[in-house]
């Protein structure tokens, strides 16, 4: 097993407002620590690439966010988080699958001592909107920017 691995992307299965995908990216990663900054820097950079640099810094911050929760409470030893990116003419998508349904996500208030448990309530507080869906194996985390 290699530290990422591309793998094709099937189309998006997004709801009508997403509109016509322009850019989309893909990419499979072990879960260890250095995946999560490697996942953030591609993100940042993608879509800087993209020509939407503007949305560089929330993106690559969404993605380090959803990344982190995958790495501690998502993965399996030997089972790849996925981290997917949609864009198109109105909105970004940021998917993060991995290996466990049982521990579904939810926002929660952490204490001052507390070093974890904010994570969740970033992604809030950037992203337009964020859910779950579960899936045969495991669960995706996803969230949304506008790009208007």
């Amino acid at each position: 097993m290699t530290a990422a691995q591309e793998v094709p992307l099937p189309e998006p299965e997004f709801g009508p407002e997403f509109g016509a995908v322009l850019q989309r990216d893909s990419l499979d990663h072990t879960p260890v620590a250095g995946s999560v900054s490697m996942a953030r820097h591609r993100a940042g950079r993608l879509l800087t690439e993209w020509g939407r640099p503007e949305l560089a810094w929330s993106a690559a911050l969404l993605v380090s966010e959803l990344g982190t929760n995958a790495l501690l409470h998502g993965c399996l030893r030997d089972r790849l988080f996925r981290v997917r990116l949609a864009l198109s003419a109105t909105m970004l998508r940021i998917e993060v699958s991995d290996p466990r349904s049982e521990r579904m996500p939810r926002t929660r208030v952490a204490v001052d001592e507390e070093c974890f448990g904010r994570g969740l309530l970033i992604v809030e507080q950037v992203a337009d909107r964020w859910g779950v869906t579960p899936r045969t194996v495991g669960k995706t985390v996803w969230c949304e920017l506008w790009t208007w």
